[in-house]
């Protein structure tokens, strides 16, 4: 299950409304950093067939069946530090993170 906070959905409600269009967002993982793997974000306008859909009060969240096993219980926040603003990952899988935060590991 993925489940975003109520300013996840929020934000990405605003920027589907904004983009035009799409049915929801993809979050998936590719290889990348000194820790192994990075979230990938994307929005979707035609989901796969093979794409497992997390619904989250008119958000639908989709994950391909191979990132599903490192994402399985996530967590989205959208949170602003300071002058950044973007998402922040919760996942009850990763044992760690390169000291940047930009990957982490299973």
């Amino acid at each position: 299950m993925i489940t975003l906070t109520e300013r996840a959905t929020q934000h990405v409600k605003d920027f589907l409304e904004n983009r035009g269009g799409g049915v929801g967002i993809r979050v998936g993982v590719r290889t990348a950093g000194c820790s192994g793997l990075a979230y990938v974000l994307e929005f979707v306008d035609e989901p796969n067939d093979t794409d497992e859909r997390f619904d989250n009060d008119g958000v639908s969240v989709f994950v391909d069946p191979k990132s599903l096993v490192y994402l399985n219980g996530l967590q989205m926040d959208y949170v602003t530090e300071g002058l950044n603003s973007g998402f922040k990952f919760t996942n009850p899988n990763q044992t760690g993170e390169c000291g940047c935060g930009e990957s982490f590991t299973v």
